[in-house]
């Protein structure tokens, strides 16, 4: 860590998907409350749409439209002073979806709930790619006793085209692309694995052989009882993972290696993003104590198709 954490907003309700924006402001979602909010320069929380179900991950594209993964809904708990998912659905859950959403009137699109006969379950996390496509997760739903397959997709963002490039995985969560754009790198949760997977085309990968499970290459694992939830991609190409339990926001080099830690006293630390004329600030949610908070980072993040840096 090169410096404190700068807390931005207090009071959130499970904060997720933070986007920068060039005026210093930042959007992120708040799954429990079922909305898009910002926080302006000056700390005020604004909602900016309402979506409902679960909004989860949140990229803005090339048109300056929001693109958000909505997981359906989460059920909550406290445990132990923070804010945590629990099993079951809510009973309004119906399916998930992706959805595109205007920020200055909050009309709202939704562009796919399905793969060819397959119900979307819980879309997570999502990265643009800069060909006019997204690459998204989707982490499935746990039940009281059970839990669904999640996999990867990747779908033209005017609505024209969905397919699946990996399937199944368990609890797949953060997604990110390399800097040259050739791999995707996909975290899984329960497992606290990070997943490459390289492209031949967009859309199209070249899947690994047996024994992958799902076509992909294994990067890292991490011991103990650990899981990951969503990550950002550095310039240098080293993968930033935020990491639950431990609290903290893991540096993987492509190669393999883990490099460091940078812990945040937050168990449920679940995304982070880079900002900033130089894009060395990292903005993380700290979902089990509703807050978004800002970091020096010592290298830039990469810039992102649809980015305002």
């Amino acid at each position: 860590m090169t410096g404190e954490l700068n807390i931005l907003a207090t009071g959130l309700k499970f904060p997720e998907g933070p986007v920068a924006h060039g005026d210093g402001s930042v959007s992120f979602v708040e799954i429990q409350r079922g909305t898009i909010s910002r926080v302006t320069p000056d700390g005020a929380v604004e909602v900016v749409a309402t979506p409902g179900g679960g909004p989860n991950g949140l990229a803005t594209g090339p048109d300056g439209a929001f693109y958000l993964c909505n997981n359906g809904g989460f059920l909550f708990q406290d445990l132990g002073g923070f804010n945590h998912t629990r099993r079951g659905l809510p009973p309004d859950y119906t399916n998930g979806r992706i959805e595109r959403i205007d920020p200055k009137t909050g009309a709202m699109k939704r562009l796919y709930d399905r793969c060819g006969s397959n119900m979307l379950c819980g879309p997570n996390d999502l990265v643009l790619d800069g060909h006019g496509g997204v690459y998204f997760t989707d982490l499935g739903k746990n039940r009281p006793r059970g839990r669904d397959h999640g996999g990867v997709y990747y779908a033209r963002l005017d609505g024209s085209k969905i397919v699946e490039i990996a399937y199944p995985m368990i609890t797949p969560n953060g997604i990110g692309l390399s800097p040259d754009g050739s791999t995707v790198y996909v975290a899984e949760t329960e497992t606290a694995r990070l997943w490459a997977f390289d492209l031949e085309s967009p859309g199209q990968v070249r899947r690994q052989p047996y024994p992958s499970p799902n076509g992909g290459r294994l990067v890292c694992g991490l011991p103990g009882y650990q899981r990951f939830d969503s990550l950002a991609v550095a310039a240098s190409g080293n993968i930033c993972v935020t990491t639950l339990v431990t609290g903290c926001i893991t540096i993987i080099a492509p190669a393999g290696d883990v490099l460091r830690q940078v812990m945040t006293g937050d168990p449920m630390t679940t995304n982070i993003c880079f900002g900033g004329a130089a894009m060395t600030t990292a903005y993380i949610t700290l979902s089990g104590t509703g807050r978004l908070a800002s970091l020096d980072w010592p290298e830039p993040g990469l810039k992102l198709a649809g980015s305002e840096f």
